[in-house]
């Protein structure tokens, strides 16, 4: 068996041996056995292991379900389980797709919104408690949207209660499609204020294009740049994982 050391596996990756150190303590590399002199005895199988850990961690995942979804990869890699490494790969490439889509669909729905499809077909104005069971969200999240500036709600002139008519219930729907598709409320926000301004065109890219002067805090504010990286990196470490499941499984069908 050929031993490696830090600074091969290091050099081989291209990252720094402080990393390949740091992997180990975390555990995202296997356990590794120390030589005589006391320096680590690295193998195939944690060079095979670092090449996955440095896409799975060096790229910037957004929150919802794509790191965990990740992390069992290398897991699974680290168990020297490489079909399973290659099943989850495999699967979360496939998360990735459905994310995309379901945020192409409501970047979709929210344009025919915005130029004039049907208004909410709700006649009479509710309350804020009728708005939170007929959209299945709670009345908090609807005092959140309306805080943040996502709409404004008219009251009722006589007891100040807010008061939901059609176009303010059309538009609660269209916050709610895009929250679950994973856009952030800046990202909403930055869209209906060009909206309320009356430019219905090119939502989509305000939608996913913070302006110059903004602070980008999270992955959401440019949720379809964001996706279109992330399918990127499924896409190369499904790569990396077939390219060693096959090398393995050519070595073991070698002749002694």
């Amino acid at each position: 068996m050929t031993h490696l050391h830090t600074s091969d596996l290091a050099r081989a990756v291209g990252v720094h041996p402080n990393t390949v150190r740091r992997y180990v303590e975390r555990g995202w590399l296997p356990p590794v056995q120390r030589g005589a002199n006391g320096y680590r005895i690295f193998t195939q199988q944690h060079l095979d292991c670092l090449r996955v850990a440095a896409i799975v961690y060096i790229a910037t995942y957004p929150g919802r379900a794509l790191r965990p979804s990740a992390s069992k990869i290398l897991r699974r890699a680290v168990a020297d389980d490489w079909g399973a490494a290659l099943e989850c790969a495999r699967a979360h490439l496939t998360l990735v797709h459905a994310e995309r889509a379901q945020a192409e669909t409501a970047a979709r729905l929210l344009e025919r919104w915005a130029t004039g499809a049907a208004d909410d077909t709700t006649q009479r104005p509710l309350r804020i408690g009728q708005v939170a069971s007929l959209l299945d969200v709670s009345v908090d999240m609807l005092r959140n949207w309306e805080r943040n500036g996502l709409l404004t709600i008219p009251r009722d002139e006589h007891n100040r209660y807010r008061t939901y008519r059609p176009a303010e219930i059309s538009r609660l729907r269209v916050i709610r499609l895009l929250g679950r598709a994973g856009y952030s409320q800046m990202a909403m926000l930055r869209m209906l204020l060009q909206l309320d301004r009356g430019e219905t065109t090119d939502l989509r890219h305000v939608l996913d294009t913070p302006a110059p002067d903004e602070d980008v805090y999270t992955a959401a504010d440019r949720w379809l740049t964001t996706l279109a990286e992330q399918e990127a990196v499924a896409r190369r470490l499904l790569a990396v994982i077939e390219e060693i499941f096959s090398g393995r499984a050519g070595r073991q069908t070698s002749p002694a």
